[in-house]
């Protein structure tokens, strides 16, 4: 039998799910058919607040949850080792939870995380998982996210500012004539995707144009490989861009087998990259992003916020370097 969530109640009573916390936790800010709803709808579908509320004692374990999706593990090794090595300087445990996509996401994990007496919890966050946030912060368990810059009375934020890089290198190729740029959705990362097109769009809108260059992948195709086979044979662009250095293998082999140059004909960036550019031919260019730091300063800003300290930042922005390599002229 599925087990019932606060997500299920809040769909149940048609409100968000910070009213279903507060509901459930005894305060007084709900009102009247409000909170009726919320309690009809704890009663219709059987669920247990007070499963939830054994893991709010308070008590102190010296465990930080760490949530990552599971597809990213590729692109956060360096996050995560960052993470665990000043983890180790302060004495603190680290649990990890994986969102697995069709198999978990994070509404599952949401009461593993409240039960299991963690002291905070650090969230890669390659989706805006806003409200989920804000409900679990809730619950005043300290929260640092890594990816983006959300804050809030309990969240912290740890990012490198992608649509700025974008913005940069977009504005550079606008700069010399060279306007036939696109960008690549990733399915896996749509929040960074998002970011990107943002900071392109802003650079052709400082020039008086409208960017029309994202590419997204049909529902029907599984791979950006597959779709930039097909698409390549009949679209040229003077950039391709793609988040992952995976994505811009993707773009160059397409290229290859189109007939199209990498970098004369076109060129081809990256936004993350990872120990595998280093094998391929040519080597993408792509922003090197400080992945390790990311980790590691998450974690020292948790360290703060546990020991209430005043001068933890709420947000912090680390800062990103491109690096030219193969796929470009300069």
């Amino acid at each position: 039998m599925k087990r019932v969530t606060i997500y299920d109640v809040a769909k149940e009573a048609g409100v968000s799910l910070a009213t279903v916390s507060r509901v459930i936790n005894g305060s007084n800010v709900v009102k009247g058919p409000t909170r009726d709803r919320v309690q009809a709808a704890v009663e219709k579908l059987g669920y247990k607040p007070n499963a939830i509320a054994q893991g709010l004692a308070l008590q102190k374990t010296t465990t930080i949850g760490l949530v990552v999706p599971e597809a990213s593990f590729t692109y956060t090794g360096q996050i995560i080792n960052g993470l665990i090595d000043v983890a180790k300087i302060y004495n603190y445990n680290i649990m990890l939870h994986t969102i697995t996509a069709g198999i978990t996401d994070f509404n599952s994990v949401f009461e593993d995380i409240i039960k299991s007496h963690v002291d905070g919890v650090i969230i890669y966050n390659n989706r805006n998982y806003i409200s989920e946030m804000e409900t679990l912060a809730n619950y005043s368990i300290p929260i640092v996210v890594i990816g983006n810059p959300i804050r809030g009375e309990k969240i912290c934020s740890v990012h490198v500012d992608i649509e700025k890089a974008v913005f940069e290198l977009t504005s550079k190729y606008l700069e010399e004539g060279k306007d036939k740029i696109a960008i690549i959705e990733d399915r896996k990362n749509q929040y960074s995707c998002s970011r990107m097109v943002s900071g392109a769009s802003k650079a052709f809108e400082a020039k008086g144009k409208k960017f029309d260059g994202y590419l997204e992948i049909p529902d029907d195709t599984r791979t950006s490989y597959a779709f930039l086979s097909r698409w390549l044979k009949n679209h040229s662009y003077d950039l391709m861009i793609g988040n992952r250095d995976s994505q811009a293998m993707a773009i160059v082999n397409a290229s290859r087998e189109n007939g199209i140059s990498i970098p004369d004909d076109m060129e081809v960036v990256c936004v993350i990259d990872t120990k595998y550019n280093t094998m391929m031919r040519p080597q993408i260019s792509s922003f090197s992003i400080p992945s390790y730091d990311l980790g590691a300063v998450s974690m020292r800003v948790m360290t703060k916020m546990l020991q209430n300290e005043a001068e933890a930042d709420k947000t912090i922005e680390l800062s990103y370097l491109f690096t030219p390599r193969q796929t470009t002229k300069d």
